[in-house]
């Protein structure tokens, strides 16, 4: 396991190496080299993973194996993006979160009671939670990028690398709202799940999480709504896509740190 962690961290650290490079040199990206890197170092990252969470006592997702299936996901929905989005920039962000991903997994331990026995409608719950969040974190990164290139757009700045690498405006506007659609029917539906699968939100240590959940939902919802009711974009999709984000994290990061680490439960 040790190997293949080395393995992901030396694709992961050439593979953003290599991209800080071409993006400040404005050098063309290789695309088929930078993708097959990342896919080797997805597969050892996964490997590093699977016994961490696939145990002999049950699943155990306690905060550090999640913090690094969740950056999995983000760079798996971003290698797959690639083929066919002009979205490579985009990994100048993404691998170094999964490169720091693989290592909290890895060294990372907190106190988790596996889980051995699921009811369908929370293994539905779970699948989906991480589709969410990593396609919602992803839409973070999108967020970035859209801030870094506006900035250029607006100061008219001599060397525009964003503007240079990145798609044109409004389809990297498009594709912002392509991820945070997708992220907000996801997290929709993991939302109604869990409250099926959820008997006492207090006993069950959930209140918390739920509440900052459904406050990103929110965020989400308005920014989905304002978008297509009165064409909110730029800074200000930018801006909300970051606050939902935000409140995402502290109910799936931040509620666990407080349950494992500080309360140790």
């Amino acid at each position: 396991m040790f190997l293949l962690l080395i393995l992901s961290l030396v694709c992961y650290l050439l593979t953003s190496v290599y991209l800080m490079w071409a993006l400040s040199l404005q050098k063309p990206i290789h695309k088929g080299m930078t993708l097959g890197f990342l896919a080797v170092g997805l597969l050892a990252h996964a490997g590093t993973l699977y016994p961490k969470i696939m145990t002999l006592y049950g699943l155990n997702f306690n905060l550090f194996n999640m913090i690094s299936l969740t950056s999995l996901f983000m760079l798996l929905f971003y290698w797959g993006f690639s083929w066919y989005r002009a979205i490579l920039p985009f990994g100048i962000l993404a691998t170094p979160l999964a490169l720091v991903g693989v290592l909290i997994g890895y060294f990372g331990n907190a106190p988790y009671q596996p889980l051995t026995q699921m009811s369908g409608i929370l293994q539905g719950h779970i699948l989906l939670a991480l589709g969410a969040y990593s396609i919602l974190f992803m839409s973070a990164v999108q967020a970035v990028m859209l801030r870094l290139q506006i900035r250029e757009l607006k100061h008219q700045t001599i060397h525009r690398v964003w503007v240079a690498k990145l798609p044109a405006l409004q389809d990297m506007e498009n594709l912002l709202f392509d991820m945070i659609t997708l992220g907000f029917v996801l997290l929709s539906i993991s939302l109604g799940l869990g409250f099926m699968d959820t008997h006492d939100l207090l006993e069950q240590h959930l209140a918390h999480k739920s509440v900052f959940s459904v406050l990103s939902w929110l965020v989400f919802g308005a920014l989905l709504f304002g978008h297509w009711r009165y064409g909110w974009r730029g800074v200000k999709a930018s801006n909300m896509t970051l606050y939902g984000v935000g409140l995402l994290g502290i109910a799936f990061i931040g509620t666990k740190f407080v349950l494992e680490i500080i309360l140790n439960k």
